[in-house]
């Protein structure tokens, strides 16, 4: 076999978005999407929200910029300095969000943007933009090596109450996330998850119980020799 045939995928850029509703409730809810059981990628697994950075993702505009602590974190470990690059992950988060669920996370207090990006361009038409203060930076995950498939995801978590609209009949029989579950932690933790949703909700729990506190470390998941690492960022 040729060095081309065994050579991993590099992984992709991507972000995902965590729903909380009950923040300060012993165990709130999270919203989790069940995966199309004819998807090469996780099918039939619950998931959060989520997708691959896209291009507009940095020619969106917003209400409000990330937390210096959370930018700080999303750019831990790579080189020079990107605000634009860590904003963007957030906007990804929000949009695929919106794209996969249907609920608009952001404000309507300023309208929404004159010109969007086309990718944003369904979002906008809720005269909303995205609001990235309150967003909460939980973890990150590469997927392992052997994959076909491969991410470098980005999870992030909002309180629910940041939904200022929501659009009906987004997941559906022949959608990427057939079915949509607003369960509590526990309910969550009983449910067909891929490994690496089943680390982020543990994780998710640490910061709960920590107040969903800024100043808590964000982990980094990845794969080596066989087995998962974690770092702290």
């Amino acid at each position: 076999m040729s060095e081309a045939k065994t050579r991993p995928v590099r992984p992709r850029d991507a972000a995902a978005l965590i729903l909380l509703d009950g923040i300060g409730r012993k165990n709130p809810k999270i919203l989790l999407g069940k995966r199309h059981p004819a998807l090469k990628f996780m099918p039939d697994k619950y998931v959060f929200p989520g997708g691959r950075l896209e291009p507009g993702d940095r020619r969106m505009n917003i209400a409000g910029p990330l937390d210096a602590r959370v930018e700080a974190r999303l750019l831990k470990g790579r080189a020079g300095s990107d605000p634009g690059f860590a904003r963007a992950l957030a906007l990804a988060a929000i949009r695929e969000t919106f794209e996969e669920t249907g609920h608009v996370v952001g404000t309507s207090d300023y309208g929404g943007p004159d010109r969007p990006p086309a990718a944003w361009r369904a979002y906008a038409e809720h005269k909303c933009l995205p609001d990235l203060q309150e967003l909460h930076f939980i973890a990150r995950a590469i997927t392992p090596p052997m994959r076909p498939r491969r991410f470098d995801t980005r999870f992030f978590a909002i309180d629910a109450r940041a939904v200022t609209a929501r659009l009906d009949g987004v997941a559906h029989a022949d959608a990427e996330l057939v079915e949509l579950a607003w369960v509590n932690l526990d309910k969550a933790e009983s449910l067909d998850l891929p490994d690496v949703t089943r680390q982020v909700l543990a994780e998710l729990r640490t910061r709960l119980k920590g107040g969903m506190s800024p100043f808590l470390p964000a982990p980094f998941y990845y794969f080596r020799n066989g087995k998962w690492r974690r770092e702290e960022l």
